[in-house]
């Protein structure tokens, strides 16, 4: 049983299915992970000319299914470890599985902040790819100073009339080259050491942001007709809570390789990996988890 359907999750799937494990996979509502709502993708090796997300998690998708992955698209609801075959519930149907690999992947951090979740939908977006095109010729305003935030706020530029970033520090997070095209874009400004403190507008419809300065204390008003907010990720794990070892911010843990506190158990990609978080290390996780689920699975037949 593979549980996620992102790069580990489909790396994953392609290894194990060639091993004859008969892998299935508890894809999701949303199969594809983060890379569904990525643009261009140019640091993936063996892509000279770059590749849009959903495009690769297409090819990922191919050849998982290829090698005879069987795809379900559900989400995992309960699970039972304590015991093997470990069993697996999305909502009122059971899965058992020998060996269970974790790729569940992070999902998008909100800000928590009054007006959020009304203006959902509605001006506040978590994914400048999946809702860009209806901001044409809008203010938009972007939330973070990651390379996230910076890779919105370009694409962004495609539909907006102006794009804002907002950031809590006084210099970006992102890397040097991200960093360049944002500052050399004349659609793009920022707002620094901020924080958004409201979504605000009429009718149900978004019009501005409230922003308040750190270090002066001062409150002001951003226009806004789009909220784009791009501040991390928190891993997608509350489901394990209570079955395998965690850290305090919800990352599984492993050791020697991908092996997590329940034997049979394995775990890759963005679930683990606080540190590197990209499409190529979660891809290699989830060969590792592959490997160490087949040859544990062959130890266990000749145990």
């Amino acid at each position: 049983m593979i549980i996620g359907s992102g790069p580990a999750g489909f790396t994953a799937a392609v290894y194990t299915a060639r091993a004859n494990l008969g892998p299935l996979m508890l894809g999701g509502l949303e199969w594809g992970g983060q890379l569904q709502n990525t643009t261009e993708v140019e640091n993936y090796p063996g892509f000279p000319d770059g590749i849009q997300g959903p495009e690769m998690m297409d090819l990922f998708r191919k050849q998982a299914e290829r090698f005879g992955t069987d795809i379900v698209p559900c989400v995992a609801t309960k699970v039972d470890f304590s015991e093997r075959p470990f069993q697996i519930w999305a909502d009122e149907d059971l899965y058992t599985a020998h060996a269970v690999i974790i790729s569940t992947g992070a999902e998008y951090r909100r800000l928590g902040i009054a007006g959020e979740a009304e203006y959902s939908g509605h001006g506040v977006s978590y994914c400048a790819t999946c809702d860009g095109f209806f901001f044409r010729d809008k203010e938009i305003v972007v939330v973070g100073g990651g390379d996230t935030a910076i890779e919105e706020a370009l694409f962004l530029t495609r539909f907006g009339k102006t794009v804002t970033v907002i950031h809590r520090r006084d210099e970006l997070r992102a890397s040097k080259i991200m960093q360049q095209r944002a500052f050399d874009n004349d659609k793009v400004s920022f707002v620094w050491d901020s924080v958004v403190t409201e979504a605000a507008g009429v009718d149900g419809k978004l019009t501005h942001v409230k922003v308040r300065n750190l270090k002066t204390e001062q409150d002001s008003e951003v226009p806004a007709e789009g909220l784009f907010i791009a501040i991390g990720h928190d891993p997608a794990t509350k489901l394990f809570e209570g079955h395998i070892d965690m850290d305090p911010a919800g990352y599984i843990k492993v050791h020697d390789g991908s092996r997590t506190s329940v034997e049979g158990v394995f775990a890759g990609g963005d679930c683990v990996d606080f540190t590197y978080r990209q499409a190529i290390t979660a891809a290699g996780m989830g060969c590792m988890a592959a490997i160490d689920a087949e040859r544990w699975l062959e130890a266990q037949s000749h145990g």
